[in-house]
């Protein structure tokens, strides 16, 4: 629901318990048009679900010269509240009638890009234009070529919206500056409500945002949200799987590449708003297996499984990662050629351990079951630093 002319948080709540009492639960998005809205916009902000500075309307209630201020103003309050801001209106005009605009709607649409709106809306060039379809591609042109111009990771250091620091704000500015930090290629959040989405969005970071959610609700009013990218995840449940289904699905729909970085962020137990309570950095790829790691270096080789060291004498071939349950002074000769070491071995005291330390090899152990899940000849990637083998050839940490 756009509430026009919304003059204070009453109006907003009056809505809600309207909507309420016909069981919806319908985001608000508050208009302001007004001298009492622009008034009473923090306690506005609070009670509403995103803001539309609405600037056709609000140039006849009060003087035009005021507008670009409070514009600015508006969508700088909205922001650091981490809900969505729309600035809307008169933003592309001419295209109802002409099929290119002015250079100074150009301009406005990009001067509030550049102020930090999360949306920029049509209205009449679409609903009753003679170019609907050309005002968009030129909306959309403009917006990718002024978010090209901008340097999010400045912009991130040089901002300061922790005054309410809690839980959620403190994970959500950890997570975009340890995406800064790593160069991780997005951010993936698991949400049911779409906070944890929205709250990272307010910090702007240079990567884009992948909001995983099982609600179609949510999906929608994630588009609002400055650099959300909503996915659809079945099955959200508390546990240890879905962080991996997260990162497989981001992969599946090539908003991420293998072997790039992602940092993770949610809030456990899952539906409860405003619990935004864990950070977790995570390689793309598909996962084979977890384990622990011994080593610094991350390589990728063909595996030679073997159940002895009499059927490794026959099976391997220089280089390649030898998979086995435990390793002994039989081994020796040939893990002196493996490239790797994968064993099934829980102890970091082990021999494998030892010896590949010894070598400078990486070693993963306390791999269970790793020789059956390991196929002879297959290619795989080790990476001792968090102990995971991923199926392929993934670049860790690139």
């Amino acid at each position: 629901v756009a509430a026009s002319f919304t003059r204070n948080a009453s109006d907003i709540l009056s809505i809600k318990k309207i909507l309420e009492d016909n069981g919806s639960d319908m985001r608000i998005i508050a208009k302001i048009e007004n001298f009492e809205g622009i008034e009473n916009i923090d306690e506005i902000i609070k009670v509403s679900d995103g803001i539309m500075v609405a600037r056709g309307d609000m140039g006849v209630e009060i003087p035009f010269e005021e507008i670009p201020a409070l514009q600015k103003m508006i969508v700088k309050k909205t922001m650091v509240s981490g809900k969505p801001a729309i600035t809307a209106t008169q933003m592309l005009e001419s295209m109802i009638q002409n099929p290119r605009p002015t250079r100074a709607e150009i301009t406005d649409v990009a001067n509030a890009i550049y102020d930090g709106t999360s949306a920029i809306m049509l209205s009449g060039e679409t609903a009753v234009g003679k170019y609907p379809v050309e005002a968009v591609s030129t909306m959309a042109r403009i917006a990718k070529r002024t978010e090209e111009d901008i340097n999010y990771i400045e912009r991130f250091s040089e901002n300061d919206y922790n005054a309410n620091v809690n839980i959620t704000t403190a994970i959500s500015h950890a997570t975009c500056s340890a995406a800064h930090d790593l160069g991780a290629a997005a951010i993936i959040t698991l949400t049911i409500s779409g906070t944890t989405a929205r709250m990272i969005s307010k910090y702007r970071p240079a990567c884009p945002i992948i909001g995983c959610t099982s609600r179609e609700k949510t999906m929608r009013f994630m588009c609002l949200s400055w650099g959300v990218i909503p996915v659809f995840l079945e099955n959200m449940e508390d546990s240890g799987e879905l962080f991996e289904r997260a990162v497989d699905i981001a992969l599946e729909q090539g908003y991420v590449k293998s072997g790039e970085m992602v940092v993770i962020s949610a809030g456990l137990p899952l539906g409860i708003q405003g619990t935004t309570n864990i950070l977790k950095v995570e390689i793309a790829g598909h996962v084979l297996i977890r384990a622990k790691g011994s080593g610094q270096k991350p390589l990728s080789a063909p595996v030679c499984v073997c159940k002895s060291a009499k059927e490794a004498a026959k099976k391997f071939n220089d280089g390649d990662i030898l998979v086995i349950h435990d390793t002994n002074n039989d081994l020796l000769p040939i893990i002196k050629r493996a490239s790797g070491l994968v064993i099934e071995a829980a102890s970091s005291a082990s021999h494998g351990v030892t010896v590949g330390l010894t070598l400078d090899i990486p070693v993963i152990y306390a791999a269970n079951n790793a020789t059956d899940i390991l196929k002879c000849g297959s290619i795989v990637t080790l990476d001792p630093t968090g102990g995971v083998v991923y199926s392929g050839t993934v670049k860790v940490g690139q």
